[in-house]
Order: structure tokens, then sequence, then C-alpha cells
């Protein structure tokens, strides 16, 4: 077989050299976690001022892209933040992030794909079971389907009824094994593991029990309103659960 042509061989790396370069790969080690969080805090924070969205096509560590659909987002405090549970149900309920914290939580990981194409895998969520939400709140028995709104004042999501009961949908609280910060849409935000991450709305403010689906803010620019990862908006990635 045919090996190509002969290889040159380099020059002899002195021992100076060898051990410098170790220094320095070890030191890289010991300096990427750092470097990664203040990487992704600078695009975090950037891109909640960038009305143009641009900011969100820039990689980081941690494989995430960071979008928002409005020129800057209020910031809420474990102090100040409120989800409401209202709509079609017989116990309308506002919830502290003290109360969602105080209840039974369940942690999944999974890989997190995005429509546009990025993924990232083995990604922790942590958080309450949306349907434990619905159950405390009581559903009606004409309710169909839930729609979701964000503090950021203008994005929203929704889910039928049987897709908001199941079990790998989650009110998040924490991420990474770390709480959900604002970049990422804390303090809470909707978590839907087996959909492209459009449908896991940011900055959940609102979870209305409604008689239909009402397609959300992608869906009504062109996304699919069912989006399994793998199955719509004519892609075939590999679900993520």
């Amino acid at each position: 077989m045919d090996s190509g042509p002969p290889q040159e061989r380099g020059a002899p790396v002195g021992r100076r050299v060898f051990l410098g370069t170790l220094g320095l790969g070890a030191l890289g080690v010991l300096a990427a976690p750092a470097l990664q969080r203040a990487t992704e805090a600078f695009l975090g924070g950037a891109a909640d001022r960038d009305p143009t969205g641009l900011t969100g096509l820039l990689p980081n560590g941690g494989g995430f892209r960071y979008y928002s659909v409005t020129s800057s987002v209020p910031h809420k405090s474990a102090a100040d933040y409120r989800l409401t549970v209202d709509g079609l149900v017989e116990r309308p309920t506002t919830y502290t992030l003290a109360d969602l914290r105080a209840l039974p939580r369940t942690r999944m990981v999974r890989d997190v794909q995005c429509v546009t194409g990025w993924r990232v895998p083995g990604t922790a969520f942590e958080g309450v079971r949306l349907s434990r939400l619905l159950a405390a709140a009581g559903v009606r028995s004409s309710a169909g389907a839930v729609r979701f709104t964000c503090f950021d004042g203008s994005y929203s999501e929704s889910l039928t009824l049987e897709q908001a009961r199941r079990g790998d949908v989650l009110v998040a609280l924490r991420m990474q094994d770390k709480d959900i910060d604002h970049s990422h849409g804390g303090p809470a935000r909707l978590y839907v593991a087996p959909m492209y991450f459009y449908k896991s709305a940011k900055w959940l403010s609102g979870i209305t029990v409604t008689h239909r689906v009402e397609p959300g803010y992608w869906e009504a620019r062109g996304y699919d309103v069912d989006a399994w990862v793998g199955r719509s908006n004519g892609r075939d990635d590999a679900p993520t659960t």
C-alpha cells in the first residue's frame, strides 16, 4: 500500500520549551471554567442589550446562544418574582420563587436542541413538573391547552393539555446544577425536554389554561406548533429523549 510522500521530521523540541508548553496547558485547564463563565456572562449581558439579536450568533464555551425578542428584559429577584396559574382552573394561584422552590422537584439530563441547528448534550434541568401545578390549580373539563407568557412582555408559547401534563415538562429553577440566571431565562423558565428549545420559554411569568392552542411568538412567524425534535420544522435531528 502506498504510504504517500515521506514526512519531514520537525526540529527537536528543547526540554525547556516542552515543560513550558505543559505548564501553559495546565494553566489553560485550570482557567477554562473561569473563562467560560466570564464569556457566558459577557455574552448574556450583551444579548440583554442587543435589539438586533446578532449576539445570538456568537458561540460560547457552554454551547448555548442567547436570544431575546425584545431590546431589554427586566430582571426579577427572588423577592419580586411571581408566577401566576389561571384561566380555565378552579383555583387560580400565584407562586413566589420561594413557593416553587419548596415544592418537590424533578431533575433530568437531556440534550438541548435548537431549531437553528446547535445542540448542547447532557444538560441538566431541575424544577417542578408542570403537571403538578396544573393538578393543584384544578383544570376544568373544557380545557384543551396551556398558554405561557413571559415577563419580557412579548414572548409566548403554547402546549396541548396532553403535552403539558407529560413528566418531562418542567417549570425549571436550575440548569446545569445552578440556579437559572437571567441570561438563561431565570429565575424560572419552561423546559419542554422532547421539543425544540423555542418551546422552553424563558422568563416565565404566566401559565394560562385555555380551550385551544394559541400559536406562540415564533409559531406566528412560521415555526411548527408541535415542535418535536427530529419530527418537525423540516429537520431530522436525533431526539432529545
